[in-house]
C-alpha cells in the first residue's frame, strides 16, 4: 500500500482534502439555522453526517479503490450496470418522494439516490466497453451500444422526474463517446445518424401530443429576471441567492454571518451553498474557489492525457472530468439564472451522501489511473536499460 500511495497525484489529493474541509465548514454554517428551525435537529446535524460520508469515502478509496487495477473493472462492471438499471426501475415501486421527485430509497440512516451512482456506472461501463471495442476494432454500429444503454438510463432518471440528473448523465455519455478514437470516417457517419435521430425524435414528440415536462418543470423554464417573480416559486430562491451574493461584497460578512440562511434560502446547504459561501467569505473567496475547481479539472485532464494508449484509463479520467465540470456549470448557471434551476449539487460544497460518496470514489479512480501511469512509465524506463 505504501508503494501505491507514493504514486498518487499529490496535488489532486491535496485539493480533495482542502475542498472536503471547505465543504464541511460551509455546510456547518449554511445548515445550522435550518437544521434547528426547519428540521428540528441539532445545529451540527448535517455537518456530522457529511463528515461521516467524507470519512467513509476516503476510507473506501484508500483501502479498496486504490488497490484494484483498472484492468479488473471488466469483472464487475456488467453487475454494476444491471444493478443500476434495477435500482432505477425499483424506485417506481419502492422509492421515496422528496421535493416532488421519486429519486431516493429510504434506508433509515441514509437516503440512497441511485441516479448519482449511475453517473459513475456510466463512466466505468463506457471505459471498459470501448477499451475492448477499440482493441478488437469493432464496427461503428457495435460502438453505439453504450449510447443505447445510456439512453435507457437517461429516460429512467428523467421519469422520476430528475431532468438535471438525466441531462448530466446524457452529457457524460455524449462527451465520452466524442473522445473515443473511432476514426474520421466513422465520426462523419455518426453525425449523420445523430442528426437523423434528433429530427425523428423531434417530429415524434411534436405530433405525439404528450406532455414532455410536468407543470412544475415548465415553470422552471421561466428563469430570467428572478427578482421580478420574488413571490413565486420560480423566482424566490434564485433572487435570494442574488441577495446573498450582493450582501457578501468583495470580502464577505464573515464566516457564520450570513442573513440569507435564516430561512430565506430553504436549500442553503444544498443547491444554494455557493451564494452562502460568497455572502460570508466574499466574491474574492468565491473566485479563488472557482480557480481551485479549475485546477482540480486540470489535474484530472493531465492524468488522463498521461494514460497513453490506454483507452480505458483515458475514458475514466475524461469521464470524471465531464462529471465534475457538468455539475459545476449546471449548478452555478442555475444559481446565477443563466439556465433553469435543476437542483444539481456543486462538488464538495453541497450536502448529500450519495453525491459526496460518488464524487470522492471517482476521484480515487482517477488516482488509481495516476498510479498505473507511473507504473507504466517506470516499466518503460526499465525496458530501456
Amino acid at each position: 500500500m505504501k508503494k501505491i500511495l507514493q504514486k498518487i497525484d499529490i496535488p489532486l489529493f491535496i485539493m480533495m482534502l482542502l475542498y472536503s474541509i471547505l465543504g464541511l465548514v460551509i455546510i456547518l454554517s449554511a445548515s445550522s439555522v435550518s437544521a434547528v428551525l426547519r428540521y428540528r435537529v441539532p445545529s451540527s446535524y448535517f455537518f456530522i453526517r457529511q463528515l461521516i460520508f467524507i470519512v467513509a469515502s476516503f476510507f473506501v478509496g484508500f483501502l479498496i479503490v486504490l488497490r484494484i487495477p483498472t484492468s479488473k473493472y471488466k469483472l464487475f462492471v456488467p453487475i454494476l450496470v444491471v444493478g443500476a438499471l434495477a435500482a432505477l426501475i425499483g424506485l417506481f415501486f419502492y422509492g421515496m418522494i422528496s421535493n416532488n421527485a421519486l429519486s431516493w430509497y429510504e434506508l433509515g440512516f441514509f437516503n440512497l439516490q441511485p441516479a448519482e451512482f449511475t453517473k459513475s456506472v456510466v463512466i466505468l461501463y463506457m471505459a471498459v466497453f470501448y477499451q475492448n471495442s477499440v482493441k478488437k476494432k469493432r464496427t461503428l454500429y457495435y460502438n453505439l451500444i453504450p449510447l443505447a444503454v445510456c439512453g435507457v438510463i437517461f429516460i429512467l432518471v428523467a421519469m422520476q422526474p430528475d431532468l438535471g440528473g438525466a441531462l448530466i448523465i446524457g452529457g457524460i455519455a455524449f462527451l465520452i463517446f466524442m473522445i473515443v478514437p473511432l476514426g474520421k470516417e466513422n465520426q462523419v457517419k455518426l453525425f449523420k445518424i445523430f442528426g437523423i435521430g434528433l429530427i425523428i425524435l423531434g417530429v415524434a414528440l411534436l405530433y405525439s401530443g404528450a406532455d414532455i415536462l410536468s407543470s412544475r418543470q415548465l415553470q422552471r423554464l421561466q428563469f430570467k429576471n428572478p427578482c421580478s417573480r420574488y413571490t413565486e416559486d420560480t423566482g424566490y430562491q434564485v433572487c435570494n441567492g442574488f441577495i446573498a451574493i450582493h450582501n457578501g461584497g468583495l470580502f464577505g460578512r464573515g464566516l457564520g454571518n450570513s442573513t440569507q440562511k435564516y430561512m430565506y434560502l430553504p436549500e442553503a446547504h444544498t443547491d444554494f451553498v455557493f451564494p452562502i459561501l460568497v455572502e460570508e467569505l466574499g466574491a474574492v473567496a468565491g473566485i479563488f474557489v472557482l480557480l481551485g475547481y479549475m485546477y482540480i479539472l486540470y489535474r484530472i485532464l493531465k492524468i488522463g492525457k498521461e494514460a497513453k494508449g490506454n483507452v480505458r484509463n483515458m475514458i475514466l479520467c475524461y469521464g470524471t472530468f465531464a462529471f465534475v465540470l457538468l455539475h459545476l456549470l449546471v449548478n452555478l448557471m442555475g444559481v446565477l439564472a443563466l439556465i433553469p434551476l435543476t437542483g444539481v449539487p456543486i462538488p464538495f460544497l453541497t450536502y448529500g451522501g450519495s453525491f459526496t460518496i460518488n464524487l470522492i470514489l471517482m476521484l480515487f479512480v482517477v488516482q488509481r489511473v495516476a498510479v498505473e501511469n507511473k507504473q507504466m512509465k517506470l516499466q518503460r524506463e526499465m525496458a530501456r536499460l
